[in-house]
């Protein structure tokens, strides 16, 4: 399923789910009917009585599909290296998706720096910095727990942190061409 092919699905059992924008937890309860509008990053945006709303991949299951437990350990091209392990980081960044825009966080622009410090003969720390397409947004600290999570699945990274920043604001131009095509802005 892409992120356009919208179709419902009885929910089976009880679910928790965070609401958007604002990213207050929630509870969906079973027997309710929800419209999947988007399943990108191992997580759902789903829709249920004209409210959007977020489940993580280790709920799918009340949505009729496979659980998803945790990501898989990813493994960098060897040897592990500060290069091999950012091209890994972006690699692996481009997999953490804002759950209202089918984009991930790369091309959307919101990534304005991964630093990759080794910490040990085959160990490293990462610290990134992001930004969100606007202050207020609710799911901004989901997102970006998910980055340093998804971050910390890098074979060799024993430590993410990822911090908002706000300069510069993020505009539409600092979305990749391809993105812009997706979302119909060119």
């Amino acid at each position: 399923m892409s992120y356009f092919e919208r179709h419902d699905v009885l929910v089976s059992r009880d679910c928790p789910a965070v609401s958007i924008p604002y990213g207050a937890p929630v509870t969906i309860e079973a027997g309710c009917t929800a419209t999947i509008t988007q399943k990108l990053g191992g997580s759902y945006t789903v829709m249920v009585e004209g409210n959007l709303y977020r489940i993580e991949g280790v709920d799918a299951d009340a949505l009729g599909f496979e659980s998803q437990d945790k990501p898989e350990v990813f493994v960098p091209e060897l040897p592990l290296s500060e290069k091999t392990i950012e091209d890994a980081a972006w690699i692996v960044l481009s997999s953490v998706y804002d759950p209202e825009i089918p984009v991930d966080i790369v091309n959307l622009g919101l990534v304005y720096a991964c630093h990759v410090t080794k910490t040990g003969p085959e160990t490293f720390s990462i610290t990134m910095e992001m930004t969100l397409t606007a202050p207020g947004c609710g799911m901004g600290t989901m997102i970006a727990d998910e980055a340093r999570y998804k971050l910390e699945t890098i074979q060799g990274v024993e430590k993410a942190a990822v911090d908002l920043v706000w300069d510069p604001p993020w505009s539409r131009e600092r979305m990749s061409e391809s993105a812009r095509l997706q979302l119909g802005m060119l």
